[in-house]
């Protein structure tokens, strides 16, 4: 993978060559960035610069052999870690190692995909992935050989925050003190998930959303979409180059999100002046703990994406707003007015607890019970 092909990000682009170019290549770095911002599509192509050689800027063609070992993901000297679980064919002890054809795989398709494109990618969506201590002795193992081709070694560890307690703890020594001509690139959405005793040992780069302009202009190169069109799917993906690639090929999760937002909407609104609607919360909260944690994590933060949008076009930042409700009868413009500055803080603090909780395996059912009645509470406050 090139520079050239990744989208926007032009200065974190320049820095690294250029510190690469003057042979000041830090040993371990952290990738800080949201979903489709290109932390793991730029921690390849960095990759990619350093072994093949490829100075000047790049220069792809200075070593070409080794440049077609990237477009495979197969160079031997550059190792990828990420989240795993178990799964019909790994019933145990499950390590990257065990799914590297499905991650060449999954880059190939897209670079830019998510931490749950991924888990739908292997079928374990169902499941929290983690990078266990098993993980961590790969690592050591694997960075105890000499280079195959005599120069760097790259480990990549894409969404480190998922590297259990264990796992981190037997990689602080690597970290400090790597083996000669070895490089780490962690990579993470969430730097507070993240131990503190990893990013004292980490040069920190963040990656900031992506310009509408540089989606657009990609989408227009790589896929002849024409101006209006690429414009306003830029608007929509919100500096995600990810969300961008969903909009265009129409590729949304297979769950229905926005119908599951709209029945709770609408149940939470007949409940105030009608007690038995309090069944189908009921029965809501149910269909949504029946789903896998991943799912359910999803979800939550679809929900709190589109009350942010409302609150924007409350206070009148229609500029901001991209969501566009397909459910018939429901506009963004009636419900709007009832997400407003005394509600929002307790609206997102509500959906924040129970995406902590889940991910920290509580009872789903009794978790989406107790934020679904708080927030048909919420939402007839006030203002």
């Amino acid at each position: 993978m090139l520079f050239s092909e990744i989208v926007g990000q032009d200065y974190i682009k320049q820095h690294l060559t250029k510190s690469a170019d003057a042979g000041r290549i830090p040993h371990a770095q952290l990738f800080i960035g949201a979903e489709g911002t290109g932390t793991l599509a730029m921690a390849i192509a960095y990759s990619q610069y350093i072994l093949c050689q490829n100075t000047n800027g790049e220069n792809h063609t200075q070593n070409e052999t080794c440049n077609l070992k990237f477009e495979h993901f197969s160079h031997p000297d550059i190792h990828f870690v990420y989240p795993v679980a178990t799964n019909d064919e790994i019933k145990a002890h499950p390590v990257s190692a065990n799914f590297l054809g499905q991650w060449r795989g999954f880059l190939n398709q897209n670079s830019y995909g998510s931490l749950y494109d991924w888990y739908q990618h292997i079928g374990i969506e169902k499941k929290q992935g983690q990078i266990g201590v098993d993980e961590a002795q790969e690592i050591m193992k694997a960075l105890a050989l000499k280079s195959y081709e005599g120069g760097y070694k790259i480990m990549i560890i894409w969404m480190a925050d998922k590297m259990n307690t264990s796992a981190a703890n037997k990689l602080l020594k690597l970290l400090e003190e790597p083996p000669a001509q070895t490089i780490f690139i962690l990579i993470t959405e969430n730097k507070k998930d993240i131990l503190q005793t990893i990013l004292s040992r980490c040069q920190l780069i963040e990656f900031g959303g992506l310009s509408e302009h540089s989606i657009a202009t990609k989408l227009q190169e790589k896929y002849n979409l024409a101006e209006k069109e690429a414009l306003k799917i830029a608007h929509q993906a919100q500096g995600n180059y990810n969300r961008a690639l969903q909009l265009m090929n129409q590729t949304d999760s297979e769950h229905p999100f926005e119908e599951w937002f709209v029945t709770w909407v609408r149940a939470a609104f007949k409940a105030r002046n009608n007690a038995s609607v309090i069944r189908d919360i009921l029965q809501w909260s149910d269909t949504i703990a029946a789903l896998g944690r991943e799912t359910q994590k999803q979800f939550l933060n679809y929900c709190i994406d589109v009350f942010r949008q409302a609150f924007l076009l409350n206070y009148k930042a229609e500029k901001l707003v991209f969501f566009e409700p397909t459910i018939e009868n429901f506009t963004l413009e009636k419900f709007a007015p009832f997400v407003h500055s005394k509600n929002i803080h307790s609206i997102f603090s509500e959906l924040s607890d129970a995406i902590y909780h889940i991910e920290r395996n509580g009872n789903a059912k009794v978790i989406l019970t107790d934020m679904s009645i708080k927030l048909t509470r919420l939402i007839h406050t006030k203002e």
